[in-house]
């Protein structure tokens, strides 16, 4: 009983080594070993990017069964020419934007306020269509020879860069009458947003009533983002949200596979694309019908969207419909203010709930500190103290449990040939000394959950992205540069071995040894923000540790290995 909690810790670095293997057999090009994936995405490039984007053949809602989704005839209402392309490049103080005046897509969007790294200050980019990458927002008609995204526009002339004092941009585009209809899209930039409005304006120029309907798509390949760790696992992928069924992520495999489940129709929610620290989505307003779809469009290229009717339009009349797009940063103040639970693209996990309080915690250190690493120290340091009694009371078992341990190996080794005497003679001895085996367990296992919230805080969070510490530390979402914090996190684990107990068991003696140094191993790919996290943490518990250990007359000793 007296190794269950080293037990635990052994089980836990073992896993920690088998996501570690498998995440090293991925990052050379290796097959997984022990978690294979069902279907890997193949990285394919399309030939000509703007046709592999128009390729988006989108959903149609049947007239004939409201809500439900079916495949539409192959080909757009006009085929594409080389004259249907032109891009109006515009941009404000967060966004440059490019739309192509085919179906007035949004096909290339950069954030001004984010580099692409710490070592490369060319703003970020988030929408893309190019020889490398195809993820671009799309919107239009169906439900007859209507426009659509495929369909040629005609920009109209305006402003194309926000100036000083002003705070709104427009670019309009219109199509040609298709099938008695015309559609206007207006798209409404605004000094310091991510979200952009868009509004459809339909016309039906023909002499008899028309009952079209509007779609709104995100279409990506199914490409990880370039440069992504793969010693740390992040979503990439379409999500979609509703009051019914909450937030709700699909894997690119399952839309391939056609296991893809989402709720097929809501009056609120929201589709959207995520990735580390970025997303994009399409908002309506509550309220307003829509059928919501997953599907893939050509190879390793796949769409979110939504498809909502306009009703009847009667000849020479319109009607308007607003969305909005977001593209940009996920930081959660301000995707709370944009639609309910669009924060939830800032992936948590199961921990959720306790990981949002520890950022909102974390957020108004910063507010204070201004310094996003003292910030992470400020927290762990706060945390320490909240569970300070509680790590009081499994320093002090370990105190009781390293004080007896000499008359624990004395027995050990004068009944190593009797185990059955061995167990029930330990006992005696935790019964006359007052010792609980199991006293540093529990309080551990109840932390551990506040710091893997903790770890998925930071490991999510955008602000960590190119934010400086100190010194070498000029970005605390990469790892460190010259290994000096995953150097100093392994000594501090090894500190901590030497200051507890010893096994009695000597094999076991030896492991514990050996894990913390494997385990550390991942520290020197993580984000120095989180090995921070973790060498505040370290260096705070070996302090607690020392200081109880002398109240409680257990001079501190180092119990160095015995490999021989």
């Amino acid at each position: 009983m007296n190794d269950i909690r080293r037990t635990i810790l052994w089980v836990i670095f073992g896993f920690s080594m088998v996501l570690l293997w498998d995440k090293w057999q991925i990052h050379n090009g290796h097959k997984a070993t022990f978690f294979p994936s069902p279907s890997a995405q193949t990285a394919v490039a399309p030939a000509a990017p703007a046709s592999a984007a128009g390729a988006a053949s989108v959903p149609v809602a049947s007239s004939a069964t409201p809500g439900a989704v079916e495949q539409p005839p192959t080909g757009a209402a006009v085929p594409p020419t080389a004259s249907a392309h032109e891009r109006i490049t515009v941009s404000t103080d967060v966004l440059r934007l490019a739309f192509d005046t085919e179906g007035g897509s949004l096909v290339e969007g950069e954030l001004l306020k984010y580099p692409e790294s710490a070592t490369d200050p060319k703003p970020f980019l988030l929408l893309d269509e190019s020889a490398k990458r195809v993820y671009v927002a799309q919107t239009g008609l169906i439900g007859g020879a209507f426009p659509t995204h495929k369909t040629p526009m005609k920009p109209m002339p305006g402003p194309r860069e926000l100036k000083d004092g002003e705070n709104e941009l427009q670019v309009r585009f219109e199509s040609p009458d298709l099938g008695g209809v015309k559609l206007v899209k207006t798209w409404t930039l605004r000094r310091g947003a991510y979200a952009i409005a868009v509004r459809h304006e339909v016309v039906n120029t023909g002499t008899t009533p028309v009952s079209p309907q509007l779609y709104l798509q995100l279409v990506r390949d199914g490409n990880k983002p370039p440069g992504e760790s793969s010693f740390y696992s992040t979503f990439t992928g379409p999500a979609v949200y509703t009051e019914a069924k909450k937030y709700h992520k699909v894997e690119f495999k399952d839309i391939e596979s056609g296991k893809a489940e989402i709720d097929k129709s809501s009056t609120n929610g929201y589709v959207a694309m995520v990735q580390h620290y970025f997303a994009s989505a399409w908002l309506l307003a509550d309220g307003v019908a829509r059928d919501l779809f997953v599907r893939k469009v050509d190879t390793n290229l796949y769409a979110v969207g939504m498809i909502t009717p306009l009703g009847e339009i009667a000849p020479g009349q319109s009607k308007t419909l607003d969305a909005r797009l977001f593209a940009g940063p996920e930081i959660e103040t301000l995707l709370e203010k944009l639609a309910p639970g669009l924060e939830l693209v800032k992936d948590y996990g199961w921990l959720t709930i306790l990981a949002k309080r520890l950022y909102w915690l974390l957020e108004q250190l910063h507010k204070v500190i201004a310094n996003w690493g003292w910030s992470i120290v400020a927290l762990v340091v706060l945390l320490k103290v909240a569970f300070y009694w509680l790590n009081a009371k499994a320093y002090a078992s370990m105190a009781k449990m390293k004080a007896i341990n000499p008359r624990i190996q004395e027995m050990r080794e004068r009944l190593k040939d009797k185990p059955q005497q061995m167990q029930q003679e330990m006992m005696r001895i935790y019964r006359e000394e007052k010792v609980n085996p199991m006293g540093g367990c529990l309080p551990i296992v109840i932390q551990i959950p506040v710091f893997i919230a903790l770890y998925w805080v930071l490991l999510s969070s955008v602000e960590m992205r190119g934010a400086p510490w100190i010194g070498w530390i000029h970005d605390l979402s990469a790892p460190d540069p010259f290994f000096i914090l995953p150097l100093l996190m392994t000594a501090s684990s090894l500190l901590q071995t030497a200051l507890n107990p010893a096994p009695p068991d000597p094999m076991q003696a030896k492991m514990m040894w050996i894990m913390p140094l494997m385990f550390s191993v991942m520290f020197f790919f993580f984000p120095a923000g989180l090995v921070l996290y973790w060498l505040t943490n370290n260096i705070l518990s070996i302090a607690q540790q020392w200081i109880i250990n002398r109240r409680m007359g257990v001079p501190p000793q180092f119990n160095l290995p015995k490999f021989r």
